[in-house]
């Protein structure tokens, strides 16, 4: 790689992360897929997955540091909420917010996998990009970084319910709040066979209550019930309420 390309990686240290890094090969190397390195096997040597492996025990150290702290709830909750804040969907998402897909550098089939693939090797280069963080610029930048992306969401998790399993509490809520089980069906089928997607709606007391697309009807079935509950806690103006924790942060 040469240096006006490092210099894109640096720019894009300085504008989205607020810093250099030292060592710039780093941040390359966490938004190096294997798929790339296995294509170009003599001009590079590295790919992300050690990076990935360091940044994903940074992450699960300081989301369970954080929900420790600010929660006092049992630890089969926090266990919970911290498995929203860092699933794939979660922190993928913060990788599209922030930005760096064009510096992910993947071999020609991988740019033109699925888009569940693609979401999930953004997700990847997520956890890589800490750990590379970590490297360079130590614990405490990389905490910063894991608070501004990640931990920001954990309101949005609590008011939605979504640390919730969705079929298991959307069930619960219809039930209490209508008196009637959520029924599941199928609205449509597109794609070919390898790679169909699927839209399912849930009904309750016969009225549609959320809809959810996914690559297999139990994926779709998740997410309409992800919608449901939304939609009735929303209806209802009912949340979650954790309680606040009595220990001091250090």
């Amino acid at each position: 790689m040469n240096q006006t390309q490092l210099e894109e990686y640096q720019n894009f240290a300085r504008e989205k992360l607020g810093f250099e890094f030292n060592d710039i090969e780093l941040l390359v190397t966490a938004l190096t897929h294997r798929s790339y390195v296995n294509e170009h096997r003599q001009s590079t040597k590295a790919h992300n997955e050690r990076l990935e492996f360091l940044g994903d025990a940074v992450l699960e150290l300081v989301t369970s540091d954080f929900l420790y702290r600010n929660y006092d709830e049992p630890e089969g909750i926090m266990t919970a909420w911290r498995s929203a804040l860092v699933r794939t969907e979660s922190i993928g998402e913060s990788g599209e917010m922030l930005g760096y897909e064009p510096l992910v550098r993947l071999s020609r089939g991988e740019k033109h996998g699925s888009s569940r693939a693609h979401a999930v090797i953004l997700a990847d280069c997520f956890e890589a990009v800490i750990g590379a963080i970590y490297l360079d610029q130590g614990y405490d930048t990389a905490k910063e970084f894991i608070s501004k992306w990640i931990l920001v969401k954990i309101d949005k998790i609590l008011a939605e319910g979504s640390w919730r399993d969705p079929k298991s509490y959307l069930q619960e809520l219809a039930q209490h709040n209508y008196g009637a089980t959520p029924v599941y069906k199928v609205l449509g089928e597109e794609g070919p066979d390898h790679d169909k997607t699927f839209t399912v709606g849930v009904f309750v007391d016969k009225r549609l209550m959320g809809e959810g697309n996914g690559h297999s009807k139990q994926e779709a079935e998740g997410n309409a019930a992800s919608e449901g509950v939304k939609a009735i806690l929303k209806a209802q103006g009912t949340t979650h309420k954790p309680k606040a924790s009595t220990k001091d942060p250090e």
